[in-house]
């Protein structure tokens, strides 16, 4: 994991004028982490989506009215978190004239680990949480399977890490939206519990 030897101010302009790979071409804008830099929780999730792009900040659409939601139902409060994404560059297919979200690509997602990797640098939180597949499989590697290891703590370097459904899935889960919403409740009550146990507990226990 990188030093740490760069503040968010100067990795967030640095950013800005990333071209490692071609999302940039598209995108309105880089989107970077938000929140502040002595977080005890980052959240990494996929992409920005439409709202975020134009806007430039991360979760800031439907998808990040749900994670709002259920952050606030398991007791933590998102202003003290910080968010970002595993991929900063919108990847975008048009439809008529909406811009619909595209999965970004392995060659993409890492080209941006570089500046996930100097966000956990540069704030050193206790906990990392990865909020749906892609963002786990960035962080956790190609093999992770969300499907069975979801809720499961690990260890990332030194500190905890964890998991779960991203808030999109919710918005996509038709009848079984109020059972998909308990269960990422349930899945960030599990960081809330943890942010109050001894540093020094094993994960694996929890």
């Amino acid at each position: 994991m990188p030093s740490k030897t760069r503040p968010l101010t100067e990795l967030r302009a640095a950013a800005a004028e990333c071209t490692a790979c071609d999302l940039y071409e598209r995108a309105t804008q880089t989107v970077f982490g938000e929140g502040p830099s002595s977080a005890r929780i980052v959240f990494i999730g996929e992409q920005p989506g439409d709202h975020e792009d134009l806007e430039g900040r991360p979760f800031v659409g439907p998808a990040g009215r749900v994670f709002d939601d259920a952050l606030a139902a398991a007791g933590i409060d998102r202003g003290s978190t910080y968010v970002t994404n595993a991929v900063k560059h919108f990847k975008w297919k048009g439809r008529g004239k909406r811009r619909l979200h595209e999965k970004p690509d392995a060659r993409e997602i890492r080209a941006c680990r570089q500046w996930w990797e100097s966000e956990l640098a540069a704030i050193e939180p206790e906990i990392v949480v990865c909020l749906g597949a892609t963002a786990a499989q960035a962080v956790f590697g190609m093999s992770f399977r969300l499907t069975q290891h979801r809720g499961e703590w690990q260890w990332l370097g030194d500190r905890c890490a964890l998991a779960t459904i991203h808030p999109s899935a919710v918005l996509r889960a038709g009848d079984e939206r109020d059972a998909m919403f308990a269960g990422l409740v349930a899945d960030l009550e599990l960081v809330a519990q943890r942010l109050a146990a001894p540093s020094d507990t094993d994960p694996a226990a929890s």
